[in-house]
């Protein structure tokens, strides 16, 4: 099931993204650190009502942001549809002793159907330079890299951006 977060579910979201950044690290990874992602973005994510997540028999096991706020970061990127009409991903994990079951890719048909319904044109998202797997896991979803962007409190390696066209 997929809903919308509780201020309750914080605190299990935080333990599913420190697992996942050190699984990332133990891969050589270096994506999300002790700056990101933060207790104090997922706040705000939660009053935006834009963080989701999902459970399997009352137990958090992932969690995605369906965001409509572009951030800064994003403006240079030249986008296959006009800024204004889009969703921003970000923040989605799945605890890593459930990865590869399916989970994110039900968050992410979560995500896009959300933002089909709504209206909007675009989904968009950025996923770290360095993540193999995760671009091929965008790429395969149909998601289009179109640039690079940098986090400098997260890595020295670019992010790329991807687009997806509803």
């Amino acid at each position: 099931m997929i809903r919308l977060a509780k201020i309750s579910d914080i605190d299990g979201i935080l333990e599913i993204t420190r697992a996942c950044a050190a699984k990332m690290e133990s891969e050589g990874i270096y994506q999300w650190n002790e700056h990101y992602p933060s207790k104090q973005a997922f706040l705000k994510d939660l009053e935006r009502d834009e963080l989701y997540i999902t459970e399997v028999e009352g137990k958090l096991v992932g969690a995605i942001v369906v965001s409509t706020f572009m951030d800064q970061e994003y403006v240079p990127i030249e986008w296959l549809t006009p800024n204004g009409n889009s969703t921003y991903i970000h923040r989605i994990c799945v605890d890593p002793n459930l990865q590869g079951k399916g989970y994110a890719q039900k968050l992410m048909d979560f995500a896009e159907e959300l933002s089909k319904h709504k209206g909007f044109t675009s989904v968009r998202l950025d996923t770290f330079s360095q993540n193999k797997r995760n671009q091929r896991f965008y790429e395969q979803r149909g998601y289009q890299k179109l640039g690079d962007i940098f986090f400098p409190k997260q890595s020295s390696h670019p992010f790329h951006c991807y687009e997806l066209v509803l």
